[in-house]
């Protein structure tokens, strides 16, 4: 008796990118592509909505003209992933990504709810592949900032986890200094 196998059909950046030029997915779809599977992202909650916009802002207070902050906006990583992480530092001006997302980046933020191991495990694993130097992870779930840094291969080798009272650096403008309650919604 012959065995069938299931598999799971991966897509490429380029594939995925066609099916959303062509119009395939509903435009209201908050959809996301992480090493070749498509993610539904689940509605965010105002609280959620609200960490968003509060670490998007105290980066863009430290940050400058020198990066764009991009808060939940395409992100290229490799042939098989353009996640949209919650809030995204890159290099340059938003006028420099008018024709392809952007590739690099010097820290990716993601605010974790209902998320977090999602966060934790796959969005780690392809942010340290990426090379990106620097990730946070907003924990709403334990109210602590979780710092990851110096990727090797497909993990961080330092985790770093931040209360309310702490003061984080990045590790791009290591001059400036952000309360680490800063980061957080109101609660």
């Amino acid at each position: 008796m012959a065995i069938a196998t299931i598999d799971t059909r991966r897509f490429t950046r380029e594939e995925y990118e066609w099916l959303v030029e062509q119009g395939f997915f509903h435009p209201e779809e908050r959809l996301e592509l992480v090493e070749g599977v498509i993610y539904e992202m689940t509605p965010q909650s105002s609280f959620h909505a609200t960490g968003v916009r509060t670490v998007t802002r105290a980066l863009e207070s430290i940050f400058g003209e020198r990066f764009d902050v991009r808060p939940q906006l395409p992100f290229v990583s490799g042939d098989d992933s353009e996640p949209e992480p919650d809030v995204a530092v890159v290099p340059g001006d938003c006028q420099d990504y008018i024709h392809a997302h952007p590739e690099r980046a010097v820290l990716i933020v993601e605010v974790a709810e209902s998320s977090l191991a999602h966060d934790r495990n796959r969005k780690s694993r392809l942010y340290a592949r990426a090379g990106i130097p620097e990730y946070w992870i907003e924990n709403l779930v334990d109210w602590c900032l979780e710092v990851y840094r110096d990727p090797k291969g497909s993990k961080y080798v330092s985790c770093t986890v931040l209360r309310e009272q702490d003061s984080v650096s990045p590790l791009s403008r290591p001059e400036a200094s952000l309360p680490v309650a800063s980061l957080f919604p109101r609660r």
